[in-house]
């Protein structure tokens, strides 16, 4: 097996169909691609003499960790041909892809799992899933009669995606988690015009916005992730939703893991579901590359030397707190903790508490006082990726 670089011009015959094969129904219809959406991908393959057993892609993005803008590489199309599977190859590419990117200075990287486990031997560590919202438009009907401030305009998502990129990108800089694809990637949903968008608007600044589709009379309005900037611009968005109750029987959405659906509205009838099975994942996972490339980030108070056993983050280092930014110092002295990949990477995105990640095996030696330091300078947090990729 050799690995190498698969260029521009040979990804339609050689990543793609491996990759539609594994996750489209097939026979099929090729997957439409168009190189002006992916020009700064990495896409790698693994060979077995000119015969292609595997590849995965490498999209390059940001993504707001604890407040810092960092450099995320994202992980997708990982795929082998069926009598390659389970011989090392795609493990060969992760490790590559990974090794790569710390190269390249990217400081983290996230993916969707089609398991976890299998993306946990990788250093992933699991985001929480945003539950999926359904909602009776009736039970919206009280928000229509609140005084509330702005209006919300509709329009073909090419005719609002200005709008809405403005506004992924304010997100991006005020809430933990959020990721971003550089403009040329993210203009196919302009390009492709296949949904409609509600925009909230207050003052004239939008404040707030839902990609949506409608499946027909009686159906569904089905929306991405509801984004807005404050209680009001949600309000506003899903009293747009609620003059659709003669016209659609449920509304979906996906709001941030914290947001609590049943407390939007009086008498509100909404179901939130959150579904995972062991092939069935919905969250994405991220995981740290760089330790280094983490300072600056927002942290709470004190200091912390451990030791990482990790292949792209192991080391001794010194964490501690300036002012509420994170200080990383590579160190000699000996260490108070040691903590796995998997366990940096739950600390630094807040996803476990210090004293669970003992449970998970992701520190093998955590002093009690030691985890208090750590849930200290790492407050619990709840990432949301936002993009999907």
């Amino acid at each position: 097996m050799i690995i190498r670089s698969v260029p521009p011009e040979e990804r339609p015959t050689v990543s793609l169909p491996i990759q539609q094969y594994a996750f489209s129904a097939t026979p099929g219809p090729s997957f439409p691609y168009d190189a002006r959406y992916h020009r700064d991908n990495a896409v790698l393959a693994a060979y077995d003499g000119d015969r292609v057993l595997a590849c995965a892609t490498r999209i390059p993005m940001t993504q707001n960790v604890r407040g810092g803008i960092l450099r995320m590489a994202a992980v997708a199309g990982v795929a082998a041909v069926p009598d390659a599977r389970r011989g090392g190859h795609v493990r060969a590419l992760l490790d590559r892809q990974l090794a790569d990117a710390a190269a390249e200075g990217f400081a983290v990287s996230t993916l969707y799992p089609f398991r976890t486990s299998f993306y946990e031997r990788f250093g992933y560590v699991s985001f929480p899933e945003p539950a999926r919202v359904s909602i009776d438009p009736a039970s919206l009907a009280p928000l229509l009669r609140a005084d509330l401030p702005g209006e919300v305009t509709w329009h073909p998502v090419a005719d609002a995606y200005d709008d809405l990129r403005d506004l992924h990108a304010r997100l991006q800089r005020t809430t933990h988690g959020v990721a971003l694809r550089p403009d040329y990637s993210a203009e196919w949903v302009r390009d492709g015009n296949e949904s409609w968008a509600a925009v909230a608007r207050v003052a004239g600044e939008v404040v707030g916005a839902l990609l949506y589709r409608i499946t027909g009379h009686h159906g569904e309005l089905s929306g991405g992730p509801l984004l807005a900037v404050d209680p009001t611009a949600r309000a506003l968005l899903l009293s747009f939703l609620a003059r659709h109750v003669d016209q659609v029987d449920a509304v979906t959405l996906t709001p941030h893991p914290d947001e609590r659906p049943e407390l939007w509205s009086t008498d509100i009838a909404v179901t939130g579901t959150v579904r995972s099975t062991p092939t069935d994942v919905f969250a994405p996972m991220a995981r740290v590359l760089s330790v280094p490339a983490l300072a600056g980030i927002g942290v709470g108070a004190g200091d912390v030397t451990v030791a990482v056993d990790d292949p792209l983050t192991g080391g001794t280092w010194r964490l501690g707190s300036d002012g509420g930014a994170l200080v990383v110092r590579p160190s000699d002295a000996e260490p108070e903790a040691t903590l796995t990949g998997h366990g940096l990477s739950a600390l630094v995105y807040g996803v476990l508490d210090p004293a669970e990640l003992a449970v998970r095996g992701f520190a093998p030696s955590l002093p009690a006082d030691v985890a208090d330091r750590l849930r200290t300078l790492f407050p619990k947090a709840t990432p949301w990726l936002v993009e999907n990729f």
